[in-house]
């Protein structure tokens, strides 16, 4: 797998009941987030939201066959883990969001 924007090879992680260790992230890193949700005008304004100023990628996902939901895929650098977790959680919280990945 490959970082479209930066050309870098990206390793996958599973994390399941056989892994013991969780994995390093070396910060700052390119972070992916999607977003699913019930309007797609409100999913865009939420991801602009907890984006700010901060550069950042966006693109409208799949729409679930009744029509009833659709994804956003969001990404930008993150410099720490932390605020890694902070746009997580804004996104985890808001009430347009059903789910974020």
């Amino acid at each position: 797998m490959y970082n479209l924007k930066e050309n870098q090879e990206v390793t996958a992680v599973i994390l399941d009941d056989k892994t013991q260790d969780r994995p390093k992230i070396e910060y700052p890193t390119n972070w992916g987030f999607k977003l699913i949700g019930r309007d797609k005008e409100a999913l865009l304004a939420c991801i602009k939201e907890a984006m700010g100023k901060k550069e950042h990628l966006c693109s409208l996902g799949n729409t679930s066959k009744t029509g009833k939901f659709t994804t956003y895929n969001a990404s930008c650098t993150v410099d720490t883990e932390e605020e890694r977790n902070r746009i997580f959680k804004y996104f985890e919280e808001h009430n347009d969001v059903d789910m974020v990945i």
